[in-house]
């Protein structure tokens, strides 16, 4: 793919936050357990356990991890660590706040656990590197670095991700548009300008497709048609910003919509309620 950045529009206005919190051995069964918005990444850096979750149907999910790898849960799941009683069992691990909780647009589309020896990711040995660097040796900072350091790895294997949505057999949705060579300069034009006067015909002309031709890709790769996605674009942008505090007039110029009253049935349409209901209980 050419290159387009196609991370930072959604990472700059929707952040997510690492945060280091254990370094070495786990022994016994350690639970991880589910909090509203709030991802994990974990580390094994050596040794061997398995890993237990409940899946989508309800049934326990284990995992036998023998060999250095990174386990991947981007949103809220329960979850255990089993059989690491040895002293060369070694973790990181780091909890991931995701800015908005579940309307973070990465948490809609990522499958909830990702399982990925570290020799599978080239990429993350330069970024591995330099945490462990700095988990190993205790000094000035080393927390307040190793969770920016935390957040470079995540970043890595987001981008690795993109790279290898076919080989996860991620289901349709953001990645797999932005994976996409002919959708990404669009999707990144409509996270980047989501007030811009977008149309099916300005929409398909940032993918130099026809309308047609960009409809039906747009539709098979993202999972929704063209206008819903800036829709749901536009009131997720306008969920973050109304919960910084931002006026509603202000929120519905910002993004496009002629008048309030306007913005606010687009939202109410989406969201279930006005914007005032909904930001007295998102408080």
């Amino acid at each position: 793919m050419t290159a387009l950045d196609r991370l930072s529009p959604l990472l700059e206005r929707f952040r997510v936050r690492t945060r280091l919190f254990h370094t070495g051995p786990l022994c016994g069964v350690t639970t991880f357990d589910a909090q509203p918005g709030r991802g994990f990444l974990h580390v094994l850096r050596s040794g061997e356990m398995e890993v237990t979750h409940r899946g989508v149907s309800g049934r326990l999910d284990k995992r036998w991890i023998d060999k250095p790898s990174l386990l991947f849960y981007p949103r809220p799941l329960e979850h255990a660590f089993h059989n690491a009683p040895t002293a060369d069992s070694d973790f990181a691990c780091a909890t991931l706040d995701f800015d908005g909780g579940p309307t973070h647009p990465l948490l809609r589309t990522l499958p909830p656990v990702i399982v990925l020896p570290l020799d599978a990711v080239g990429t993350l040995e330069s970024a591995l590197d330099l945490l462990f660097a700095e988990i190993d040796n205790v000094r000035c900072g080393r927390r307040v670095l190793a969770d920016r350091l935390f957040e470079v790895v995540l970043i890595q294997l987001l981008r690795w991700i993109l790279d290898h949505t076919d080989e996860l057999a991620l289901p349709t949705g953001l990645l797999t548009g932005l994976a996409d060579e002919r959708l990404a300069a669009t999707l990144v034009a409509i996270h980047e300008s989501p007030g811009r006067p977008w149309t099916l015909a300005t929409l398909a002309h940032e993918a130099h497709m026809s309308r047609s031709s960009f409809a039906a890709r747009f539709k098979q790769m993202v999972g929704q048609p063209p206008a819903e996605y800036v829709t749901e674009w536009r009131i997720t942008v306008a969920q973050d910003r109304l919960r910084t505090g931002a006026s509603i007039a202000r929120t519905a110029t910002e993004l496009g919509y002629t008048t309030p009253a306007a913005f606010s049935r687009a939202f109410t349409q989406k969201v279930g309620c006005s914007p005032r209901a909904w930001l007295a209980t998102a408080r």
